[in-house]
């Protein structure tokens, strides 16, 4: 009878971004984490912006990627570092604030009080630049070591087999020049 055991990771996975840590969860489930990356590599691909030449998409469009984004990687990190990473704060004049990790819950939060209420967005801003390699990096975790592509696949067939050259391979020597 064959046998096989495997493991499951139980400890957060960690990227140092500057002087902050961001841990996000050990494991993930297959479909919740394919899904969403989906959604965000096909809204990518709708807009043109796997060509790597973002100028020519409109900024409010491009601005909706960097939010799918930003909330992508949020639903994969750790409770702690979600709290970091995404800020609302709710302040209502006189009384403490109320601090929200989705912007959502902070409006719904503030249409129920009375008087002067403002919300300030204090979540953590990184680069587009370092939000894309975060991408590339979950990916990789939590998509079994390298990113997942669609079934088309990304990688091209290899050269078919034909005759191979009439070359000297280096590896076997080369009698040519050598005075033998």
């Amino acid at each position: 009878m064959a046998r096989k055991q495997f493991t499951l990771n139980t400890e957060p996975h960690v990227a140092e971004v500057g002087d902050v840590e961001l841990k996000f969860v050990p494991e993930v489930m297959g479909d919740e984490f394919l899904d969403g990356y989906a959604a965000l590599i096909e809204q990518q691909r709708e807009l043109g912006a796997g060509s790597g030449d973002l100028s020519q998409i409109d900024a409010s469009r491009l601005k909706g990627i960097v939010t799918e984004l930003r909330s992508f990687l949020g639903k994969l990190m750790t409770q702690e570092t979600r709290e970091r990473f995404f800020r609302y704060v709710v302040q209502q004049r006189g009384k403490k604030p109320v601090v929200f990790t989705s912007g959502d819950e902070a409006e719904a939060h503030a249409a129920g009080l009375t008087g002067t209420v403002s919300i300030k967005d204090e979540s953590m801003q990184l680069p587009t630049r370092v939000l894309m390699e975060l991408l590339e990096w979950v990916a990789e975790i939590y998509g079994g070591g390298r990113p997942p592509t669609s079934s088309n696949g990304s990688v091209p067939p290899s050269p078919p087999r034909g005759i191979p050259g009439t070359g000297t391979s280096r590896s076997r020597g080369s009698t040519r020049g050598s005075g033998r």
